[in-house]
């Protein structure tokens, strides 16, 4: 345990988990924190208390109200003490809400396992943590799309192998990344939905507890399950369970957020090529220093800090599914220690990377003058084949017509890679007689605009149909900015 400085702070001889110290959100941090956790735990046993009181069972409206005014007020020295006897972190809880609640100590926690606080709080926990990441990826989603729209008609150089290919659009490159994104958000919203409550089960899942508390009434039995359920803010609990809900239901919520990380990783990744070529940039502050030795340099740190914790965020997946794998039985405790850090980790860092994306997308800075620049360096290898055309239909034979370029391509690629010149195919091409019934469409034949193809309207219809019906149940929280701290 780390000893505390004055006033209650921790001191800098103890480490801190930097995505909570450095990073991550205060929503998300406090989702995770001991403060939630330990005040849902109070949450839940008012909850069964009412729920088995309403069924019959001998709990008082004076116990519940006793409950409910301590549900809050933590003694967390109390509860450290009792588990460093106890050697058990519920039963240590117990006994710290039982001492302030003398009246209603003998019902709390009747006839529940230790599993039904801490999966049920766990269930919570992933609710909640989706709740605050679903917006923050609409909002990546929404300033990704504003930027896609306002570049939908500008080309630029594809790349594939990271060799300049046929030209595309720097709005339609960007829906490579809105598409990625919007399978993201889709995941995302599927887990959040899929999740059901473990609700009230009992010790190894068969509610024998409950039953006999009931004396043998199956009805109340799943009464008391469905009301807590609802309680709690499910609208479905798991119908089978072991001693906890089954170690699965971690794989299919850490999977989307693992997916979603490698498409961040994927997005960056993307910007940093590009920032290397100087076509676009991450927004970069006024008294930034992009190096302490190169003061010229406008590194995109944005971009990797998401790089960097993206794959943190990938690699975390390999936890739940090998806890998953190794569940003996109806439960075996080797996942505790396991879930306390993957679980909170893998949403805390989603949090972040998602927080830094915003950030970066609300302030992507193009520079098309140099991607028109780059355009020129490549496009007369390009429109080769459309001078052969042309050529044709001025009544050109086309096999000489692709010998004569094929020639002319290599002079000029030699100049290119041997000499460090620029391309000079198309000067080639207006100095050689051969090409002079097509000199006068040169100017049509080589506007970028017509390399495109369909890509604005792509764009267009993309947005539309599938990228701004997803956005509609986060309006009113689409237009909230972020403060980042660097």
């Amino acid at each position: 345990r780390c000893e505390k400085g004055e006033e209650g702070h921790e001191t800098k001889e103890c480490y801190r988990s930097p995505l909570v110290s450095r990073y991550a959100s205060k929503e998300m941090a406090y989702n995770f924190s001991d403060k939630k956790k330990f005040t849902t735990w109070r949450k839940l046993w008012i909850y069964l208390a009412k729920a088995e009181k309403a069924l019959g069972l001998p709990v008082t409206e004076a116990q519940v109200a006793e409950m409910e005014s301590h549900a809050e007020d933590i003694d967390f020295a109390m509860a450290a003490e009792e588990e460093s006897k106890l050697r058990h972190d519920v039963m240590a809880h117990v006994h710290t809400f039982a001492h302030c609640c003398p009246t209603a100590a003998p019902i709390i926690h009747l006839g529940a396992t230790s599993c039904y606080v801490g999966d049920n709080t766990d269930l919570i926990m992933l609710r909640d943590g989706f709740d605050i990441l679903l917006p923050k990826l609409a909002r990546v989603i929404d300033r990704l799309s504003k930027f896609a729209e306002k570049y939908a008609g500008l080309p630029t150089l594809g790349f594939t192998h990271y060799q300049p290919a046929q030209l595309t659009t720097v709005g339609k490159r960007a829906c490579l990344w809105l598409q990625d994104l919007a399978m993201d958000m889709r995941n995302l919203q599927r887990a959040r939905e899929d999740l059901r409550f473990r609700g009230v089960k009992g010790t190894t899942g068969t509610q024998a507890s409950f039953l006999q508390l009931f004396q043998g009434d199956h009805d109340k039995v799943e009464d008391l399950d469905r009301m807590v359920t609802e309680m709690a803010g499910f609208k479905k609990a798991y119908m089978v369970t072991g001693q906890t809900y089954s170690r699965k239901v971690d794989i299919d919520s850490l999977s989307p957020l693992a997916s979603m990380g490698a498409t961040i990783h994927k997005i960056c990744t993307d910007i940093r090529l590009l920032a290397n070529l100087k076509e676009i940039e991450e927004p970069f502050e006024k008294e930034q220093i992009g190096s302490s030795a190169m003061p010229y340099k406008r590194n995109p740190m944005r971009c990797e800090r998401c790089c960097s914790l993206a794959r943190h965020l990938i690699a975390l997946l390999a936890d739940p599914l090998q806890t998953a794998s190794v569940q003996w039985l109806e439960r075996t405790l080797d996942d505790s220690a396991n879930r306390r850090i993957s679980l909170p980790e893998s949403f805390l860092t989603a949090d972040i990377i998602l927080s830094t994306l915003q950030n970066i997308t609300e302030g992507l800075v193009v520079y098309p003058k140099v991607i028109e620049r780059h355009i020129h360096h490549e496009l007369p290898f390009m429109a080769t084949e459309n001078i052969i055309m042309a050529m044709v239909k001025a009544g050109g034979n086309r096999q000489d017509c692709h010998e004569k370029i094929r020639v002319l391509s290599q002079q000029a690629a030699t100049v290119v890679k041997q000499e460090g010149g620029d391309n000079d195919l198309l000067a080639r091409v207006q100095a050689d007689p051969y090409f002079a019934p097509i000199l006068g469409h040169l100017d049509n034949i080589l506007d970028p605009k017509t390399f495109i193809g369909r890509a604005p309207q792509q764009v267009a219809r993309f947005l539309s149909e599938e990228v701004r019906p997803l956005l509609e149940p986060y309006k009113a929280e689409i237009d909230v900015k972020i403060e980042l701290e660097l």
